[in-house]
């Protein structure tokens, strides 16, 4: 809740100089909250905040309060979510290149954009192109208020909705409430009978059928080191080309241009390749010899 509006700290300096700062939670925190409330936010999506609004109201149509509370979730999400002008999102930035003499101005909310849809899930690159000359902070920064404010109108609208289906106003079935979103724990562990076969043995076309042939039951004398995995390929274990050695100092002398020394049409008029060869001075020398018996 604390992110969700702006916070900012104002310390005024002894030199007359005022120092002004904001401290965010990592981006990796942030980006993980992106992208769970990106459907909320995308107008084409089933679960559209505004969308289940809708719906919302329909069935609260004829409950004075509950239409109200409806009407107005709808009119702060507009504004903050939407914002049609730049004093509606907060804030904005104005930065001027004073090499190049060009000028951007941004609001907080089409900062924010540019770092969803940009930065964290690559989508809408002209939205990301309009934020880049800001920086990938100043997106970073408007974008926090407007996840976290997301974060707390869709948990406000999820309770809103469970009091309504507590009341009876609507009729929701009890798995929609019940079904799991988020793991608890993240290890994985089952208890059974395990069965093993050489690759490209045939396997079972389904759960249900019997195991074909030479699938041979796990067991506590079993040999778990000749099991090994496939996974992985050459990426984990990519082999890389050995160097090219450092050029000797006779080697480096020869690609540089010397002053007067070389030129492509100085072989007996024919083009020569750049860099010259290593003994292009003693082919020089050749050539003049030759000029003088000529």
């Amino acid at each position: 809740m604390a992110l969700a509006d702006v916070q900012i700290s104002v310390v005024q300096l002894d030199d007359g100089e005022t120092r002004i700062r904001q401290e965010f939670p990592a981006e990796e925190v942030v980006e993980s909250a992106a992208a769970r409330i990106r459907p909320i936010l995308l107008e084409g999506d089933a679960c559209f905040y505004l969308k289940a609004l809708k719906a919302l109201g329909y069935f609260c149509r004829a409950l004075p309060r509950d239409a109200q509370w409806v009407k107005d979730t709808r009119a702060e999400w507009r504004i903050r979510v939407k914002p049609a002008t730049p004093e509606e999102a907060g804030y904005w930035v104005a930065i001027s290149n004073t090499d190049t003499g060009e000028n951007h101005s941004l609001d907080r909310h089409k900062l924010a954009m540019a770092w969803i849809y940009g930065d964290v899930v690559h989508h809408d690159m002209e939205q990301r192109q309009e934020g880049d000359a800001f920086g990938l902070f100043e997106r970073f920064r408007g974008a926090v208020p407007l996840v976290a404010w997301t974060m707390i109108g869709t948990i406000e609208l999820l309770n809103y909705i469970r009091a309504l289906h507590d009341d009876g106003v609507l009729q929701l079935r009890q798995e929609v409430l019940d079904e799991r979103v988020a793991l608890k724990s993240t290890t994985w562990e089952r208890s059974g009978r395990m069965f093993f076969a050489p690759v490209g043995t045939e396997a079972p076309t389904n759960a249900s059928t019997p195991l074909p042939e030479d699938w041979v039951r796990l067991g506590k004398s079993t040999d778990l080191s000749r099991f090994r995995s496939t996974f992985g390929g050459q990426l984990l274990r990519a082999v890389r080309s050995a160097g090219a050695p450092a050029p000797s100092p006779e080697e480096k002398e020869a690609t540089e241009a010397p002053a007067g020394g070389w030129k492509r049409d100085q072989l007996a008029g024919r083009d020569s390749q750049w860099p010259p060869p290593a003994n292009w001075k003693e082919v020089i020398k050749r050539w003049k010899d030759r000029q003088q018996h000529d």
